[in-house]
């Protein structure tokens, strides 16, 4: 017959019931609406009361540096207060059999059952009840376990056993809890930061795939004046040979001579024309390309930088029959980061091009900014505007959302307007979209700090 099945009096027997009810009810409901760590201290705290013990212990099973099993409280109780949480090895402890999941009780003379225990001296331990927590799944995950400096009488050790019994499942259930709530949290966190590395590696492709279409639009553009200067190199020749067979003959017509060295002056200065035309588109993409692939701050010329940024996205926003006005003073300059800047201004000409008319233009699009004095510091002021099919109440409340696009399917990405908003906050600024209604527009704009301006 075990302890638990000795017969004890009737009437003592119903006192412990009740007196184990009364507590039951009490912890129960003091630990209803704790959770984790709360939990278990006010657990160890109030079990202490219910007991009339000094110590109680609620601890994690761990394995120590030397490979032997040992005990990493959670929560300790010590009578007046709570104590500091501890390691502990569980060799040589009246609970080094905890994986047996094995009860412990002893009455009295604890110290002299495990003189090596240290834990127990320190303590003046006199009667220990240790019970481990097993969890659903059968694994013993800890201890709880009650200590006092007397010994522990009979009518209290069937109280201490049901209490001890009853709570170290409860605790069980409370750190199973705890442990697949951190394996949750764990793969969220793993699964989130896959998530921000795709969306990373999707924003730099979208960003190459932008650059991509910049260069197939300035090829397509350089095209041109270098056409019309073969073309017309081709033609001087023609000309060469027609006045050396001019100045070869027996008679010189100073009227033909005339008509021949205008001609090839004419040739030579749409060649000069067209060549410099070329090196200026040449000359834009390349800075661009540039900032583009630069972050560092240096002084820009705010209007001549947007107009090497429309310039360099011409092909695309004239296939689509938009023309863009610059509205910034030819003076205004300002240390930026001109590469981030770049990305900024291309995704909006880009966005509006792909968006704001749907079925082509004509279309105007205005890039307006200036300076202002906030709070003691300056601040650049951009207002990007178009005159197209304007935004939806949902679109614009998700138009800075990743991968949210109205071209799902038609080679929207979604990304554009995100890198924008992303940009401009990694620069400090904010970036919105100003009130409007379908059909009238849209209108976007941004504030940036910047270290010093000159006007």
């Amino acid at each position: 017959m075990s302890e638990l099945e000795e017969a004890v009096p009737l009437f003592d027997a119903a006192d412990g019931r009740a007196l184990a009810e009364a507590a039951l009810r009490s912890i129960t409901t003091s630990t209803s609406r704790a959770r984790g760590d709360d939990f278990l201290r006010i657990l160890v705290r109030d079990l202490a009361h219910a007991l009339d013990v000094t110590y109680v212990i609620a601890g994690r099973v761990i394995t120590m540096d030397d490979g032997d099993e040992g005990i990493r409280t959670l929560a300790v109780w010590a009578g007046q207060d709570y104590l500091p949480n501890m390691e502990y090895s569980l060799r040589h402890t009246p609970c080094q059999d905890v994986t047996d999941q094995c009860m412990c009780f002893h009455a009295s003379g604890i110290q002299a059952d495990y003189p090596e225990d240290t834990l127990l001296v320190d303590m003046k331990a006199e009667s220990y009840i240790g019970m481990p927590m097993i969890d659903t799944e059968g694994k013993t995950l800890g201890i709880l376990s009650a200590i006092d400096t007397k010994p522990i009488s009979e009518d209290k050790r069937l109280l201490a056993l049901s209490l001890l019994s009853i709570f170290a499942a409860r605790c069980a259930a409370e750190l199973q809890h705890q442990e697949r709530e951190q394996q949750l949290e764990a793969k969220v966190q793993r699964r989130t930061e896959a998530l921000l590395a795709a969306q990373a590696t999707l924003v730099e492709q979208e960003k190459m795939v932008a650059l991509g279409t910049l260069v197939a639009g300035v090829a397509h553009e350089v095209n041109t004046p270098i056409g019309v200067a073969v073309t017309a190199a081709s033609t001087m020749t023609s000309y060469a040979e027609d006045l050396f067979k001019c100045v070869s003959g027996e008679r010189v017509s100073r009227s033909e001579l005339l008509v021949t060295v205008q001609r090839l002056r004419e040739g030579a200065q749409l060649i000069e024309r067209n060549l410099a035309r070329a090196a200026d588109l040449i000359g834009n993409f390349k800075q661009l390309a540039v900032d583009q692939g630069s972050q560092h701050e240096s002084e820009v010329r705010l209007r001549e930088h947007a107009l090497s940024v429309v310039s360099a996205h011409g092909p695309e926003l004239r296939k689509v029959g938009i023309t863009v006005e610059v509205d910034i003073a030819a003076d205004l300059r300002t240390r930026l980061d001109t590469g981030r800047w770049s990305q900024v201004l291309s995704n909006l000409l880009m966005n509006a091009a792909k968006h704001g008319y749907p079925d082509g233009g004509p279309g105007k699009v205005t890039l307006a900014a200036h300076m202002a004095l906030e709070g003691g510091a300056y601040w650049l002021l951009l207002e990007f505007a178009d005159d197209g099919i304007g935004l939806t109440q949902e679109v614009r409340e998700r138009l800075f959302e990743p991968f949210f696009t109205t071209k799902r399917g038609q080679g929207g990405s979604g990304l554009g307007m995100h890198i924008v908003y992303t940009i401009v906050h990694q620069m400090g600024g904010q970036v919105a979209v100003a009130p409007g209604t379908p059909g009238a527009g849209c209108r976007i704009r941004l504030r940036l700090p910047v270290r010093s301006a000159k006007t």
